[in-house]
């Protein structure tokens, strides 16, 4: 019988940890939170000092009975859940379920899923952090508060199912103030000038315009270009400079959670929810043929980039038996962009450093083995060399105006020996020596207008939260999910824009709530958070300190907002009773009902119609629909009669070379026309 019951939160997570402990160990997992504040009501009592009214979470019962019976049996109780505030407060629930001392030292936390890593934490449990639980209550309760008592009035006003939150609404209020900086955006007119120039041996060199002799310079206008190139009319460029020197790279520090993110939606077109729920299944343990479950990467849920130096050494073994010493430079401290660091985890990294990504890809799914792959890469990269280039720069000189070529040769790789996402290709000058006379081959001048703004990615979104200090590593993905689900965005390609329900909340809320949405003051309770954590603040004055102005603002918002109605007529006649049908709003988007409703219960879906006709058929009108995840794609009125789709929306134009439908295409920069024909590869480029 064992003597020793570990709670954990997952079964993946239990299996792994159990082939460590042996038989004197009972290895259990609550599923996640056991309890929590009820979804019916506030669960806060306001007049008691903000105390949260815990329930047993529906459905627990069978788990936490099970759990109970097992501690009955066991001498010993190990609360192994996460290391962050989410796992302590898991924990701490757990203690107050088994009734356990607070005072006993139960809780046990680990970094990786490892042998070592669990024999050691065994070794030395603590007592549960009570400034870690509070940091995770204060969240909870400013939450509930925020989203309990705006959200009834979002529901009265506006429609029902509609949310605001602490965190959600300042995100979503980032993505708008965007999209209000692309609407007012006036681009300006801009040129550029690149030349082609040969040696007298007939090799060329490209260049580029770069300014007057003194000074780098911008050409604003086509007049500007042609007195550019009137000037150098004789046809004739002379060398003034030639720099040759060796150029170096560093590789990347290894992954934080907001890196990771980013990167993962870059290299793999991962959402952030994708990219979590992939690395949680690496973390937890996968079943490695022949080992059973392993866990493959450390805790995910990190903002530091610091490796341990046990890590550090195994992979320094690592990279000079594989590779060679001259690979190995070591870990490097970073300096982080973030404005306060948590340093209690290390960053993102292979537990088993020779657990090689092709090594155990049989054992992966797809996207675990791309997930991996990229946080081994990175990890491994970081701790290597430098890679080395030799560069060149030539600046030549005509008609009082230069121009500069740069090009560069990999001398030695470095990093680049293992990671394979960095792309590389080399652009090699010739030879040439200061005074030398190249001729002008080709002038070629071009127009541009500058572009405004891109809108966020869930990638540059990340990114903009990081720096902003809104929310921490375990908040971006739900946020951007729970933002996303509500309509308050949508993906174009991959970029996030504001729906028109979005930006009508956000107008509410600016108006109404201006302090909850300010990135600031958002940003201010993250710190005072990190304050409770580190036991300089306590919980219930930081509620007590929020709620006053948020009573305040909710009364004054009762009465000052008038009745919103988002219903539209449109001239769709009902098939039941002739009436005009409204466009109206659901838990799924928009949608067309009858305008006698309830009398006439008919409902349709709301086709938006894009104004061009069927590639196929060309009878029906193209219309914009939604996947059941959400994706929009294009599709033919008439279905099912025509099962014209595309994911990418036609322009209603024909490929001028091969006759096929052209369509726009999103790329993080630009939009741009392509055939729809894949073996064509028609591209237009001045979208």
């Amino acid at each position: 019988m064992a003597k020793n019951l570990v709670i954990v939160e997952s079964p993946a997570k239990a299996k792994t940890i159990g082939k460590f402990l042996g038989s004197n160990y009972k290895v259990k997992a609550s599923v996640g939170h056991v309890r929590d504040l009820p979804k019916s009501k506030l669960g806060v009592d306001i007049e008691n000092e903000f105390e949260p009214q815990y329930i047993t979470i529906r459905g627990k019962g069978p788990t936490i009975n099970e759990i109970k019976k097992e501690a009955k049996k066991s001498e010993k109780i190990f609360l192994a859940t996460d290391p962050d505030r989410e796992g302590e407060a898991i924990s701490w629930h757990l203690a107050n379920i088994l009734k356990l001392d607070e005072k006993e030292a139960c809780r046990i936390e680990f970094n990786e899923i490892t042998k070592d890593a669990i024999k050691k934490a065994i070794k030395a449990p603590r007592q549960i952090d009570t400034d870690l639980v509070d940091a995770q209550q204060a969240r909870r309760v400013l939450d509930r508060l925020v989203g309990y008592q705006i959200s009834p009035l979002l529901w009265e006003k506006v429609r029902k199912g509609l949310s605001a939150g602490r965190v959600q609404s300042a995100v979503t209020k980032i993505i708008c103030d965007r999209e209000k900086e692309i609407e007012a955006f006036e681009p300006k007119e801009y040129w550029t000038l690149d030349i082609t120039a040969a040696k007298e041996d007939g090799s060329s060199i490209e260049f580029k315009f770069h300014g007057d002799k003194d000074n780098k310079i911008e050409i604003s206008s086509g007049q500007e270009a042609d007195a550019i190139i009137a000037a150098i009319a004789d046809g004739e460029l002379n060398v003034s400079q030639v720099e040759k020197k060796d150029r170096k790279r560093k590789a990347m520090p290894a992954f934080t959670t907001s890196s990771l993110q980013q990167e993962a939606s870059s290299r793999l077109n991962f959402s952030t929810k994708k990219t979590m729920m992939v690395a949680q299944q690496l973390y937890e343990g996968i079943d490695v043929k022949g080992e059973g479950n392993v866990g493959l990467v450390t805790y995910i849920r990190t903002d530091s980039t610091r490796i341990s130096d046990e890590a550090v050494d195994k992979a320094k073994e690592y990279i000079i038996a594989e590779l060679g010493d001259k690979y190995f430079k070591g870990f490097e401290k970073s300096k982080s962009k973030a404005k306060k660091v948590q340093d209690a985890h290390e960053a993102i990294r292979p537990t088993y450093i020779d657990k090689t990504p092709d090594s155990i890809k049989d054992s992966l799914s797809s996207d675990q083995y791309k997930l991996y792959k990229l946080i081994w890469e990175r990890y491994t990269a970081s701790l290597m060399k430098d890679c080395v280039y030799d560069s060149m720069s030539i600046l030549a000189e005509a008609g009082g105006y230069s121009f500069k070529a740069t090009g560069s040769k990999l001398k030695f790789d470095g990093f680049l020996k293992v990671y394979s996402f960095a792309k590389q290709e080399d652009t090699i000058l010739p030879d040439v020596s200061v005074g030398e006379k190249l001729n002008i081959v080709e002038t070629l001048p071009k127009q541009h207008f500058t572009q405004p703004p891109p809108r966020y990615s869930e990638a540059s979104l990340v990114k903009t939260l990081e720096e902003l200090g809104i929310g921490r590593p375990s908040t971006y993905a739900p946020t951007i999910s729970t933002i996303l689900a509500r309509g308050y965005v949508e993906k174009q390609g991959g970029a996030l824009k504001p729906s028109e329900l979005g930006v009508l909340i956000n107008e509410i809320m600016e108006k109404n709530f201006d302090y909850i949405v300010d990135v600031k003051f958002t940003a201010d309770m993250e710190s005072k958070l990190d304050l409770i954590e580190e036991g300089k603040l306590k919980w219930k004055s930081l509620i007590t300190e929020f709620y006053g102005p948020l009573k305040v603002s909710i009364e004054k918002a009762e009465q000052t907002i008038e009745k919103i109605s988002m219903d539209e007529e449109t001239d769709e006649i009902c098939d039941k009773c002739g009436a005009n049908m409204l466009i109206k709003y659901g838990r799924f988007g928009r949608f067309l009902a009858c305008k006698n409703y309830p009398e006439c219960k008919s409902t349709k879906p709301l086709l938006n119609k894009t104004g061009i006709a069927c590639p196929k058929c060309n009878e029906g009108d193209l219309v914009e629909r939604r996947s059941k995840r959400g994706r929009f794609f294009y599709g033919c009125s008439r279905y099912p009669e025509c099962d014209f789709v595309s994911w990418d929306k036609p322009t209603g134009e024909k490929c001028p070379e091969c006759g096929e439908f052209l369509v726009e295409k999103y790329t993080k920069k630009e939009t741009k026309i392509k055939c729809s024909n894949k073996e064509c590869g028609y591209v237009k480029l001045d979208k």
